[in-house]
């Protein structure tokens, strides 16, 4: 059975499961242990946020959750899915969507044909219409016949993000969307991030731009040398900015 079908036949309890639950995920690069002991989850319809330095583990973190490591241990749940020995072709099918930072915008295709090039998923979740991914991102309308080598770089990563709202993910794991790019289109992603919340996507951010998830994220972890080091709610927010500040070098 493919792990589509595994998604759309979970039983309840699965259904109803934690979206992301990772615990004492290591991971390596060759000979090079990246994470150590990573604890870290998303509850349904909740946005996180990684913090951290560039070479903290963040992104690794995602790739991990995606089996694109060379080597990993420990447990990660989707859904109550144990992605253990589900290779990585197969993730998505299980309602996964990753936004890596390269974006992978395919040059020679249009807007339009790079929208429509990942197949529908069976997740139970409907992914969103053209017409509303039109509402969401109106750059991408205007520019549907434009090839991909001809978008911005702002207008790419909103394609990126766009192509995985399409299939009927659930969870959307979103590396660093927000970097190098000019402040009107992170602002005009952090408006598409606040209404896919409010839609109920659960969302996990990486992200060095502290400043940009400060009102998009419920719950916050900060990751240091693969380790998480710290914790904390939105409410807590304002008790821990110094720490941030000495933690993130911002």
């Amino acid at each position: 059975m493919s792990a589509q079908q595994e998604a759309a036949q979970a039983p309840p309890a699965a259904q109803t499961a934690m979206a992301l639950d990772i615990r004492n995920l290591h991971a390596w690069y060759g000979e090079s242990h990246v994470l150590h002991g990573v604890d870290l989850q998303v509850s349904q319809g909740q946005t996180v946020c990684l913090l951290g330095r560039n070479g903290a583990g963040r992104s690794t973190t995602l790739r991990a959750i995606m089996g694109l490591t060379s080597a990993r241990s420990g447990s990660i749940q989707v859904f109550g899915h144990d992605l253990a020995r589900v290779p990585p072709h197969r993730v998505a099918g299980l309602g996964v969507g990753y936004c890596p930072e390269e974006r992978g915008i395919f040059a020679s295709l249009s807007t339009r044909e790079n929208l429509l090039l990942p197949p529908l998923l069976r997740t139970g979740f409907e992914g969103l219409g053209l017409d509303e991914i039109d509402q969401l991102f109106p750059n991408l309308k205007e520019r549907a016949r434009s090839p991909g080598s001809r978008l911005s770089g702002g207008e790419q990563q909103m394609l990126a993000l766009a192509r995985i709202l399409r299939t009927g993910a659930r969870l959307l794991l979103l590396d660093e969307i927000s970097e190098g790019l000019a402040p009107v289109i992170v602002q005009a992603l952090g408006r598409a991030i606040a209404s896919l919340r409010d839609r109920g996507f659960s969302i996990l951010l990486v992200e060095q731009n502290f400043h940009f998830t400060a009102r998009l994220a419920d719950h916050f972890y900060v990751m240091e040398r693969g380790k998480i080091v710290e914790q904390f709610s939105r409410e807590q927010l304002p008790d821990k900015r110094e720490q941030l500040e000495r933690l993130l070098g911002v």
